[in-house]
């Protein structure tokens, strides 16, 4: 069972408990010693807890809070007595941690707290899971009717569990002669006349003639709110009973007697003596052991909804079986298509995504459903179902899955807003996540996987490239580069190489990611190339064939820029090996370096995109110096006779050094500044500097070493 199954989301579970957890740790401290006052965590939890009310685990500890001595004041005490809804039954534990409570001693709750106990147990007697346990602490509860203070409370459960077997000569005798002690008190009155009605010719006397307590409910309206709780929790428990996902019984249809038509039960009317059904299966082991003699329900398309169907179609395979579930699911999308079905779509797609959620694949008579379905469907309606469902297609040729499937799914989703682009994307990054992770798990290679692979990456190429056009902003590079996060793992990972070729992402997206002002996009960009570096070297030295030398370069073209801007300060130089000047033309290249130039800012164009520089990285190269300079004065020497101004270049660290500045070697400062971004979260830029040029690696090595 999930930690949060049974509260109404994983956002309230954790907030109770956070809430639960902070009022416990204040309750072992002083007031003096907390620091903050208690009673606004204690007024959320009451909030909380009338809200969604508690599952019996919160429940047992706040009990035991409120049962064993604490700090807490006694208002607060009471505040969240007056808030405990059970949303389940009420175990054993909590009624007889409640009843040990009871009575005097220095490790006793206050008689206050007592009696409000009591007052909960009578208002919760209904739903203790086991009616028997309270029976059980008669004697106990009996003998604690001396003590004042918690004498109603206690009369009216006694007169609850009363049952002919508790009553007794000697405890008639004794309430008897409480009510003259008590001069008739009326809640004494009350429990003698519940004795009475058991035997009437025993209890007899004025006693029973005096104003009797008439033992109401306490508190009507907390009781509307706990059945209001207890409904809710019956419905979601209900709800998830449908689809016992991993249950070795058949579902059925419990929460409101609806029934999709697409959620048919399991039923089996064909079977013979020496057959089982599905409906007689009781547990796993049952399961096994009949696995050869269960008899196919009357209609397979229930295997959609009952997770006992679908794990015997799993094991047991048939062609008929998948033939029925097909034709009858085509001939359910023709209906849909012409409108002649009148079912609540909704519903149907419900069912289909729990299916493939739950058995993790995608069976073809789902590609003969949504063939019909993409036709009527308006790409708004259900989309996220649509999309989740459909990212658990399989490795299918890819000019089949985009005719059948694919260009459809788009005709209907793009309506030229940025927010269909990104859906779009995100369906196509759990596509290839969902086939990454299946042929992970292949022992062999998988003939077409490669070219399947290749077209769909190619597809997405040209969106990622419309998309950082219309959409240039971090999050949206952020979506694109979880795509490619998936290529690169493609690319990079030894199981996965044999499987598919490295396909690149596109030349343009490179590099207007690479000229982002994001760091965190520059970083990551970095990571990736860095990642398909590793899957090249490793490709290249087992065969060459696959690679044209002009698709080696272009990716070395990558390297080589992104090397030269960040590290070399030798932004959109193009005479280099290999490199391609970040595909800005000379000419721009050259008017460029005019204008730097007339602005007489003491740098050059090609430098203005180095670590120092650079818009996205020289706040935090500006940074990483700042803090040497600090440790430098930490330490206590003589100081510093000058703070550097920035940006930090080789001819301002040597004079730097002349005017009594921190001293330290270029080459240094220039490692440290990406040890200083992998601290940040930003390792991608040194992963790349150091796997494309080795001095970089040796240079780190030596510093490592000293």
């Amino acid at each position: 069972m999930s930690e949060h199954q049974g509260y109404s989301s994983e956002d309230s579970a954790l907030d109770i408990r956070e809430t639960i957890s902070d009022v416990v740790q204040a309750s072992r401290l002083t007031a003096k010693q907390r620091g903050s006052n208690v009673k606004p965590t204690v007024e959320k939890l009451a909030v909380l807890l009338y809200d969604h009310g508690l599952l019996p685990e919160d429940l047992s500890q706040l009990i035991e809070l409120v049962t064993i001595p604490s700090y807490l004041d006694q208002a607060s005490l009471g505040n969240i007595l007056r808030n405990l809804y059970p949303a389940t039954p009420v175990n054993d534990d909590v009624v007889v941690r409640i009843v040990g409570c009871l009575g005097h001693g220095k490790l006793k709750p206050s008689l206050a707290i007592q009696g409000a106990l009591l007052k909960w147990l009578v208002m919760i007697h209904h739903i203790i899971h086991n009616q028997a346990i309270l029976s059980s602490t008669y004697s106990v509860l009996f003998n604690l009717l001396d003590t004042a203070a918690i004498r109603k409370q206690l009369c009216h459960l006694l007169a609850l569990i009363t049952r002919r077997r508790h009553v007794r000569p000697y405890r008639i005798q004794s309430l008897l002669s409480l009510s003259r002690q008590t001069g008739n008190d009326p809640a004494v009155t009350g429990l003698l006349r519940v004795f009475k009605d058991y035997y009437p010719e025993i209890v007899v006397g004025e006693a029973t003639r005096a104003k009797a307590s008439a033992f109401k409910h306490p508190d009507p309206q907390w009781r509307e709110r706990l059945d209001e709780i207890q409904q809710d929790h019956a419905a979601r428990s209900a709800k998830r009973a449908e689809r016992p996902l991993d249950a070795f019984r058949v579902a059925r249809n419990m929460a409101n007697g609806k029934t999709s038509s697409l959620h048919l039960e399991v039923h089996t009317s064909n079977a013979t003596e020496t057959s089982v059904t599905l409906e007689e299966i009781e547990s796993v082991d049952d399961f096994v052991n009949n696995l050869e003699k269960i008899e196919l329900p009357n209609q397979l398309i229930a295997v959609l909804g009952d997770p006992l169907l679908q794990k015997l179609l799993a094991l047991k395979p048939q062609a008929e079986a998948h033939r029925r579930t097909s034709n009858w699911l085509q001939s359910y999308g023709q209906d849909l298509t012409s409108g002649d079905s009148g079912i609540d779509h909704t519903d149907g797609l419900e069912i289909l995504k729990t299916y493939v959620l739950s058995t993790k694949s995608f069976p073809p008579f789902f590609f003969v459903f949504f063939s019909e379905y993409l036709k009527i469907w308006d790409g708004c309606n259900e989309r996220d179902l649509v999309l989740t469902t459909l990212s658990y297609m399989p490795l299918v040729h890819f000019s089949e899955l985009f005719t059948g499937i694919l260009r459809p799914l788009e005709t209907r989703i793009l309506d030229n807003t940025v927010n269909s682009q990104l859906q779009l994307l995100e369906f196509y990054t759990s596509l290839l996540q969902r086939w990454t992770v299946h042929l992970a798990s292949l022992d062999e290679k998988l003939t077409q996987a490669s070219a399947i692979v290749a077209d769909m990456v190619a597809h997405v190429n040209d969106l990622c490239l419309t998309l950082v056009q219309t959409s240039p902003t971090a999050s949206t590079h952020s979506r694109i580069l979880d795509f490619y996060d998936q290529t690169a793992i493609l690319a990079s990972n030894p199981n996965l190489q044999s499987q598919t070729r490295i396909m690149i992402p596109p030349s343009p997206l490179v590099y207007i990611l690479h000229f982002s002002l994001s760091p965190g996009t520059l970083s990551r960009l970095c990571a990736i190339l860095s990642r398909y570096k590793q899957g090249f070297q490793k490709a290249m030295a087992t065969s060459r064939s696959e690679y044209t030398p002009e698709y080696i370069n272009e990716f070395n073209g990558f390297l080589m820029d992104i090397c030269n801007c960040i590290w070399r300060s030798r932004a959109f130089n193009a005479t280099d090996v290999n490199s391609h000047g970040c595909l800005i033309p000379s000419s721009l290249s050259q008017s460029l370096n005019s204008y730097v130039n007339d602005l007489n800012m003491g740098a050059t164009c090609s430098m203005l995109f180095s670590l120092s520089y650079s818009p996205t990285l020289g706040l935090l190269a500006i940074s990483h110096f700042r803090d040497l300079e600090e440790e430098e004065l930490e330490r206590g020497s003589d100081g510093l006779g000058t703070r550097h101004a920035g940006p930090v270049t080789r001819a301002s660290l040597n004079s730097l050094v002349n005017s009594r500045g921190l001293r330290i070697g270029w080459d240094d400062y220039r490692l440290g500044v990406l040890s200083y971004l992998e601290k940040k979260g930003m390792a991608g830029v040194g992963e790349l500097m150091y796997n494309t040029m080795t001095n970089v690696m040796k240079r780190r090595s030596q510093m490592t070493q000293n």
